[in-house]
């Protein structure tokens, strides 16, 4: 972005009077509509594989056009996503104060932000690294957008089982950066993170189900009984587990990584059991703390994928 948008309406709360202020609060308010804290953590599935992929360490201008490159695709999403859902955002206390919904910036303005941060993502990715990983990274972009955001999040309570399949592509991406083609090693990881998926945003939810609830998202905790949401996560937790002790065989590791994903899918299921007894033995979301698994979930999935990265290195 190079000039401030015309459009912008800075809140009443906006950070100063000054110029300088203002620029700040426009800045942090584009920011804001890439949702940062989410493309942390896709990057961190994006970084290790390449590392699986290079069997060491990969060619560090590979690393910064991928990690570009997919920041702004992953933003462009993000985006667009506040764009179309800010009429829910405005009536869910977890997001009112996202910029659409406090009126930071405007509708129009942000649509053309996503758009262009799309554009561009995909043309630095096609140059800098290669045409599949860029059409991967658009598919990305496209199915989160219009298959979870306009299709599913809206109309059923398996929305995020298979809207979730969006944040599951770093890990063929990061794979086909390195060697410009698709093999069953990152479909291993993709699965991971398919299923690792549910089970992290419906504790979120579950935390979060009245939200959701007003604002008429069929969010599986807002539509079923928590019971019913612990048994759940519990089963996708441990299929979850399983699937990453897949990458052992298909990628041919050494002890490390199978020690690794052993242990964190350990606590990962005993936590996705203790928040579903939880569920059984109270009606209160706070007594349930589904919080901790939700963080705990977002430790385990950083961790193993730690491990993915450490992996050739330890195995030398």
């Amino acid at each position: 972005m190079t000039a401030v948008d015309p459009q912008v309406r800075l809140s009443p709360s906006a950070g100063g009077s000054s110029p300088l202020g203002r620029f700040r609060d426009v800045v942090g308010a584009y920011v804001g509509l890439t949702k940062p804290r989410i493309i942390e953590l896709l990057l961190l599935t994006t970084v290790p594989v390449m590392f699986l992929a290079s069997r060491g360490v990969p060619e560090l201008g590979l690393v910064v056009a991928t990690v570009v490159g997919g920041t702004l695709s992953a933003g462009s999403a993000n985006a667009l996503n506040c764009v179309y859902d800010r009429d829910i955002d405005e009536r869910m206390r977890r997001t009112r104060r996202r910029a659409l919904p406090r009126h930071a910036v405007s509708p129009r303005a942000a649509l053309v932000f996503g758009l262009v941060l799309g554009v561009v993502s995909t043309v630095l990715l096609w140059t800098l690294v290669n045409p599949l990983s860029a059409l991967l990274s658009l598919a990305a972009n496209v199915f989160y957008v219009v298959g979870y955001t306009m299709l599913l999040k809206r109309r059923t309570s398996q929305n995020i089982v298979w809207g979730g399949a969006a944040g599951c592509f770093p890990a063929l991406i990061g794979w086909t950066a390195v060697t410009g083609s698709l093999s069953w090693v990152p479909v291993v990881l993709f699965a991971v993170v398919f299923f690792w998926t549910p089970p992290h945003f419906w504790a979120l939810a579950l935390r979060y189900r009245e939200d959701y609830a007003a604002a008429d998202v069929p969010m599986l905790p807002s539509v079923s009984p928590a019971p019913v949401v612990g048994r759940q996560i519990v089963a996708y937790a441990w299929v979850t587990v399983a699937t990453s002790l897949l990458l052992w065989p298909v990628a041919g590791t050494s002890w490390f990584y199978p020690t690794v994903a052993g242990i964190l899918g350990a606590v990962f299921i005993v936590e996705s059991h203790r928040l579903s007894a939880r569920t059984r033995a109270t009606d209160d979301v706070v007594a349930m703390r589904p919080m901790r698994l939700f963080h705990w979930s977002n430790i385990y999935l950083s961790l193993l994928f730690v491990g993915v990265a450490l992996e050739p290195l330890v195995a030398g």
